[in-house]
């Protein structure tokens, strides 16, 4: 049996099978040793198991008549220890015959010159294993143009064809297994995770990859990325915990790490108490292995994971559970792989007997005596040697076409060309699945994708649920979490903002945001702006656009409507009754003696100012507004110029007698009218120049009922009249009001009996104290949202509440006498002008004595009587 002194520290031997081409093969026989020795124990599953995969593989090929014909593959194989310094010493083994030596000097001892053995020369390697290995070696094999077909290195950075051309692999880069995480994250709507990696090449490089391809695809942040120390020191795991639960939103972290690491990370989560709340997406280094998540299987429920797609090699199986010590003497580490899988020993020279340990027989069996389970990265080793032997049978086919065994033009082969049939390489391998390679050398990505499942499953474990092959296919329905909930949990920094409601983001991170709602008019334009509606628009209940705002007017029904309404219709009944009476009772005394003529036009002033609130209240139109600006002012024009006139002319009768016993001008029935008609020809023209200047239309006001809660907002029919204009329509009315309020103030003195001035006086004392009332409302209510309800009621009432004090005033008393005292109604003795101004004057001079006289003293009444 072959000795392997591995363990004792000296250089280890190597696998030597003789062929016509010899290809080189590194591979972790052993375990990294402690400090100041290369290796440590052996590894049965990835070192030895890839290992005789290899020597499967070139068995099959050698025996096969279509592949390499008459051509036999050798091999050098070497033991890497899972060390990459160590790595790169063997490897140079592989480089020996291409290092031109200089042996002129040497001469036998005859003085012949020696004859020196040609040394292999290796057309290509198969390996190594680790990524950092790979690197190392691949630095040498570069140099002397040797390619290199690695099964199991993953490493992002071995894909840079100008640094590693002469590197290639049948496994995915772990940039495809980042592509697919990236891809899995984004199918299970997260948005924002961590990431933890291992330090050191295969987890940096990883997360690396993942956060390059992440950045790229967008839609996706990093909360943290966080590195687990290849030393880490105690409590150097509650760490990583508290940091993760500093972003809490994140539950998805995406772990690159190695199974010791996974093991703590699972066990400091369950120490936090954290079981369930984070949910892990694993590399390859996780796949669907058992041993990370022993005694962890709570913290591990729902994690996602991800292995290389690979098949069991039934052919291997049987191979390998069928080696002996006897049938497998070319493996010179096999004795100690036969030790360690059978827990017994052999007898080696060298080697101490060990009295704890049972003695092997040598007849146990592989797989009956001993646990066996073929190691996942075997089918990849086998296609590896598949691809090296297909490049060289079609290398074999263009340079040697007929030729059996090596000719010339392989004898060496060029490295160079060689890798170029490598690459084109295009075959079906160990497992029926493609084997090829891109530009850069890597294999296609092929993924199955797992689920560690526990809850509401007859045997817990992991579940295929979808798988990728450079594009993603997931089953949702077939994956389950903590608990068995099928729903798949949040990992997003913000949720969705609500219809409505604009996202602002947060500075340097694109997938968090506060959601700010778009208030008062405004509705959401796009994902992170509000804009205003239009003017005549406000926003949807959801804020999610604009729709019409209603229109509304002053309807018939209003209790701001049925009051003026109500009031009208009683003063024009009243009005109508007056005028009635009048026409009725046209030639009695005391409808002469009112001044006929003026008095029904005061009355039609009366009934316009009346049925002005009809106007107001009617829905607005062309018709209606124009209506509106004429009568609104000539109503009250028409009443305060006849009243005007009246005590105009009782003024001027009175202060002309002081002076002269002649009467004054312009005091005959038709003066008067013509008068009264001048000054309402004023109004009218006002008017008549508004009409011209401004024709009348409706307006819709969507400002006066514009209120902070758009739902309230309504836009107002009405004509197109301001307050201003109003005021000015009514400003000429107003005047003449007061104009005829100070001839009262003046006529105060003149006796009862004599005509209306008291009655008129009293009447305009009142209408400026409800006009007075009038303004302050009026304008006091322009910034509330009923304002035009408001206004017009009061414009309406004060209207109407002023002709109802002129008709009560002036011509209901007459009225009363009239009707119900027709005795009071006949003619009394006439007195010529100057005895009326002589009986005025006396009245006047006594009421002014007797104003003088002291408290108490006697009064002289004047006499009143016609």
């Amino acid at each position: 049996i072959p000795v392997s002194l591995a363990q004792q520290g000296t250089q280890p031997q190597s696998i030597k099978i003789e062929g016509d081409i010899t290809l080189g093969g590194l591979f972790p026989v052993h375990s990294r040793g402690p400090a100041g020795v290369p290796c440590g124990d052996v590894k049965r599953e990835k070192g030895i198991h890839r290992l005789e995969a290899m020597l499967y593989a070139l068995d099959q090929i050698n025996s096969d008549p279509d592949l390499l014909p008459n051509i036999t593959l050798g091999a050098r194989i070497l033991d890497t220890c899972s060390r990459d310094t160590y790595a790169l010493e063997q490897s140079l083994t592989f480089v020996q015959a291409l290092i031109q030596k200089d042996n002129s000097d040497v001469r036998c001892s005859n003085g012949e010159p020696p004859i020196i053995p040609k040394p292999e020369r290796v057309v290509g390697v198969i390996g190594a294993s680790g990524s950092s290995v790979s690197i190392m070696v691949a630095n040498v094999l570069r140099l002397f143009a040797i390619p290199q077909i690695s099964y199991a290195s993953t490493a992002p950075e071995l894909s840079d064809n100008s640094r590693y051309e002469f590197f290639s692999r049948v496994v995915p880069p772990d940039s495809y297994q980042a592509q697919a995480m990236v891809d899995i994250v984004k199918a299970m709507g997260w948005n924002y995770v961590s990431t933890l990696a291992s330090e050191g090449n295969y987890g940096e490089s990883g997360v690396d990859a993942f956060l390059q391809i992440s950045r790229e695809a967008g839609g996706l942040c990093i909360a943290q990325s966080i590195k687990i120390p290849r030393e880490p020191r105690p409590g150097e795991f509650d760490k990583i915990i508290k940091r993760l639960m500093e972003t809490s939103n994140a539950r998805g972290v995406i772990i690159f790490a190695n199974e010791d690491d996974i093991k703590r990370v699972l066990q400091a989560a369950k120490k936090a108490n954290l079981t369930g709340h984070f949910l892990f997406v694993g590399s390859d280094s996780w796949g669907a292995k058992s041993s990370p998540i022993q005694d962890q299987e709570e913290v591990a429920e729902g994690a996602v994971t991800i292995l290389p797609k690979r098949a069991s090699i039934d052919g291997f199986d049987q191979y390998f559970t069928s080696r002996s010590l006897e049938n497998n003497r070319r493996n010179i580490w096999f004795a100690e792989f036969w030790e360690d899988d059978f827990k017994c020993k052999l007898t080696r020279p060298g080697i101490k007997y060990d009295p704890s340990r049972r003695k092997c027989t040598g007849d146990e069996r592989i797989s009956q005596d001993s646990q066996y389970e073929q190691e996942g990265k075997v089918q990849f080793v086998i296609d590896a040697v598949y691809a090296m032997a297909h490049a060289l049978h079609s290398m074999h086919l263009d340079l040697c076409p007929g030729y059996m065994g090596v000719c010339e033009k392989m004898d060496p082969v060029e490295g160079r060309m060689l890798l170029q049939y490598i690459r084109s390489v295009n075959f079906n391998g160990s497992a029926g699945t493609g084997v090829m390679f891109n530009e850069n050398g890597d294999a296609p990505g092929r993924y199955d994708i797992f689920q560690y499942q526990m809850s509401n499953v007859s045997n817990p474990g992991y579940k295929d649920i979808g798988q990728w092959t450079n594009h993603l296919r997931l089953n949702p329905e077939e994956m389950q979490w903590s608990g068995g909930d099928r729903r798949i949990p949040d990992s997003v920094c913000s949720f969705p903002c609500e219809p409505g409601e604009r996202k602002k983001m947060v500075k340097g991170v694109p997938c968090c945001w506060h959601c700010e709602l778009c208030d008062g008019y405004q509705y959401l334009l796009d994902e992170f702006s509000c804009d205003m509606c239009p003017f005549d628009m406000r926003p949807l209940p959801n804020r999610t656009g604009c729709r019409p705002t209603p229109i509304i007017k002053l309807e018939w029904s209003s209790p701001w409507a049925i009051i003026p309404v109500f009031l009208a219709i009683l003063g024009i009944l009243a009005t109508t009754g007056v005028i009635g009476t009048f026409v009725r009772f046209n030639d009695t005394p005391i409808v002469r003696a009112s001044g006929r003529e003026l008095s029904y036009v005061l009355l039609t002033g009366i009934f316009l100012i009346y049925l002005i609130t009809f106007l107001m209240i009617a829905e607005p139109s062309v018709a209606v507004c124009a209506f509106r600006r004429l009568l609104l002012g000539l109503g009250m024009c028409i009443s305060y110029a006849a009243m005007l006139t009246k005590t105009n002319r009782i003024y001027r009768i009175f202060e002309q007698g002081k002076k002269s016993v002649t009467p004054p001008k312009f005091i005959s029935p038709t003066s008067q009218l013509i008068i009264t008609f001048i000054l309402i020809s004023v109004q009218l023209l006002g008017v008549f120049i508004w009409f011209g200047v401004m024709p009348p239309h409706t307006i819709i006001d969507y400002e006066e009922q514009k209120p902070p809660n758009p739902e309230f907002a309504r836009g107002v029919l009405k004509c197109d009249m301001s307050d201003l204009s109003l005021m000015l329509c009514l400003s000429y009315s107003i005047v003449l009001m007061i104009t005829c309020t100070v001839y009262a103030i003046k006529s105060r003195g003149v006796p009862e009996t004599f005509n209306e001035a008291k009655p008129i006086g009293f009447t305009m004392y009142t209408t400026c104290i409800i006009w007075l009332a009038f303004v302050p409302i009026f304008f006091g209510t322009a910034q509330s949202t009923e304002k035009m309800f408001i206004q017009t009621t009061t414009l309406t009432v004060s209207m109407s509440l002023s002709a109802t004090v002129s008709l009560g005033m002036l011509y209901i008393p007459k009225v009363y006498v009239i009707i119900f005292h027709p005795e009071q109604n006949v003619q009394k003795r006439k007195r010529s002008f100057k005895a009326v101004v002589q009986a005025a004057t006396v009245s006047t001079h006594l009421s002014m004595k007797s104003s003088e006289k002291q408290n108490g003293e006697s009064k002289i009444e004047p006499d009143r009587s016609q």
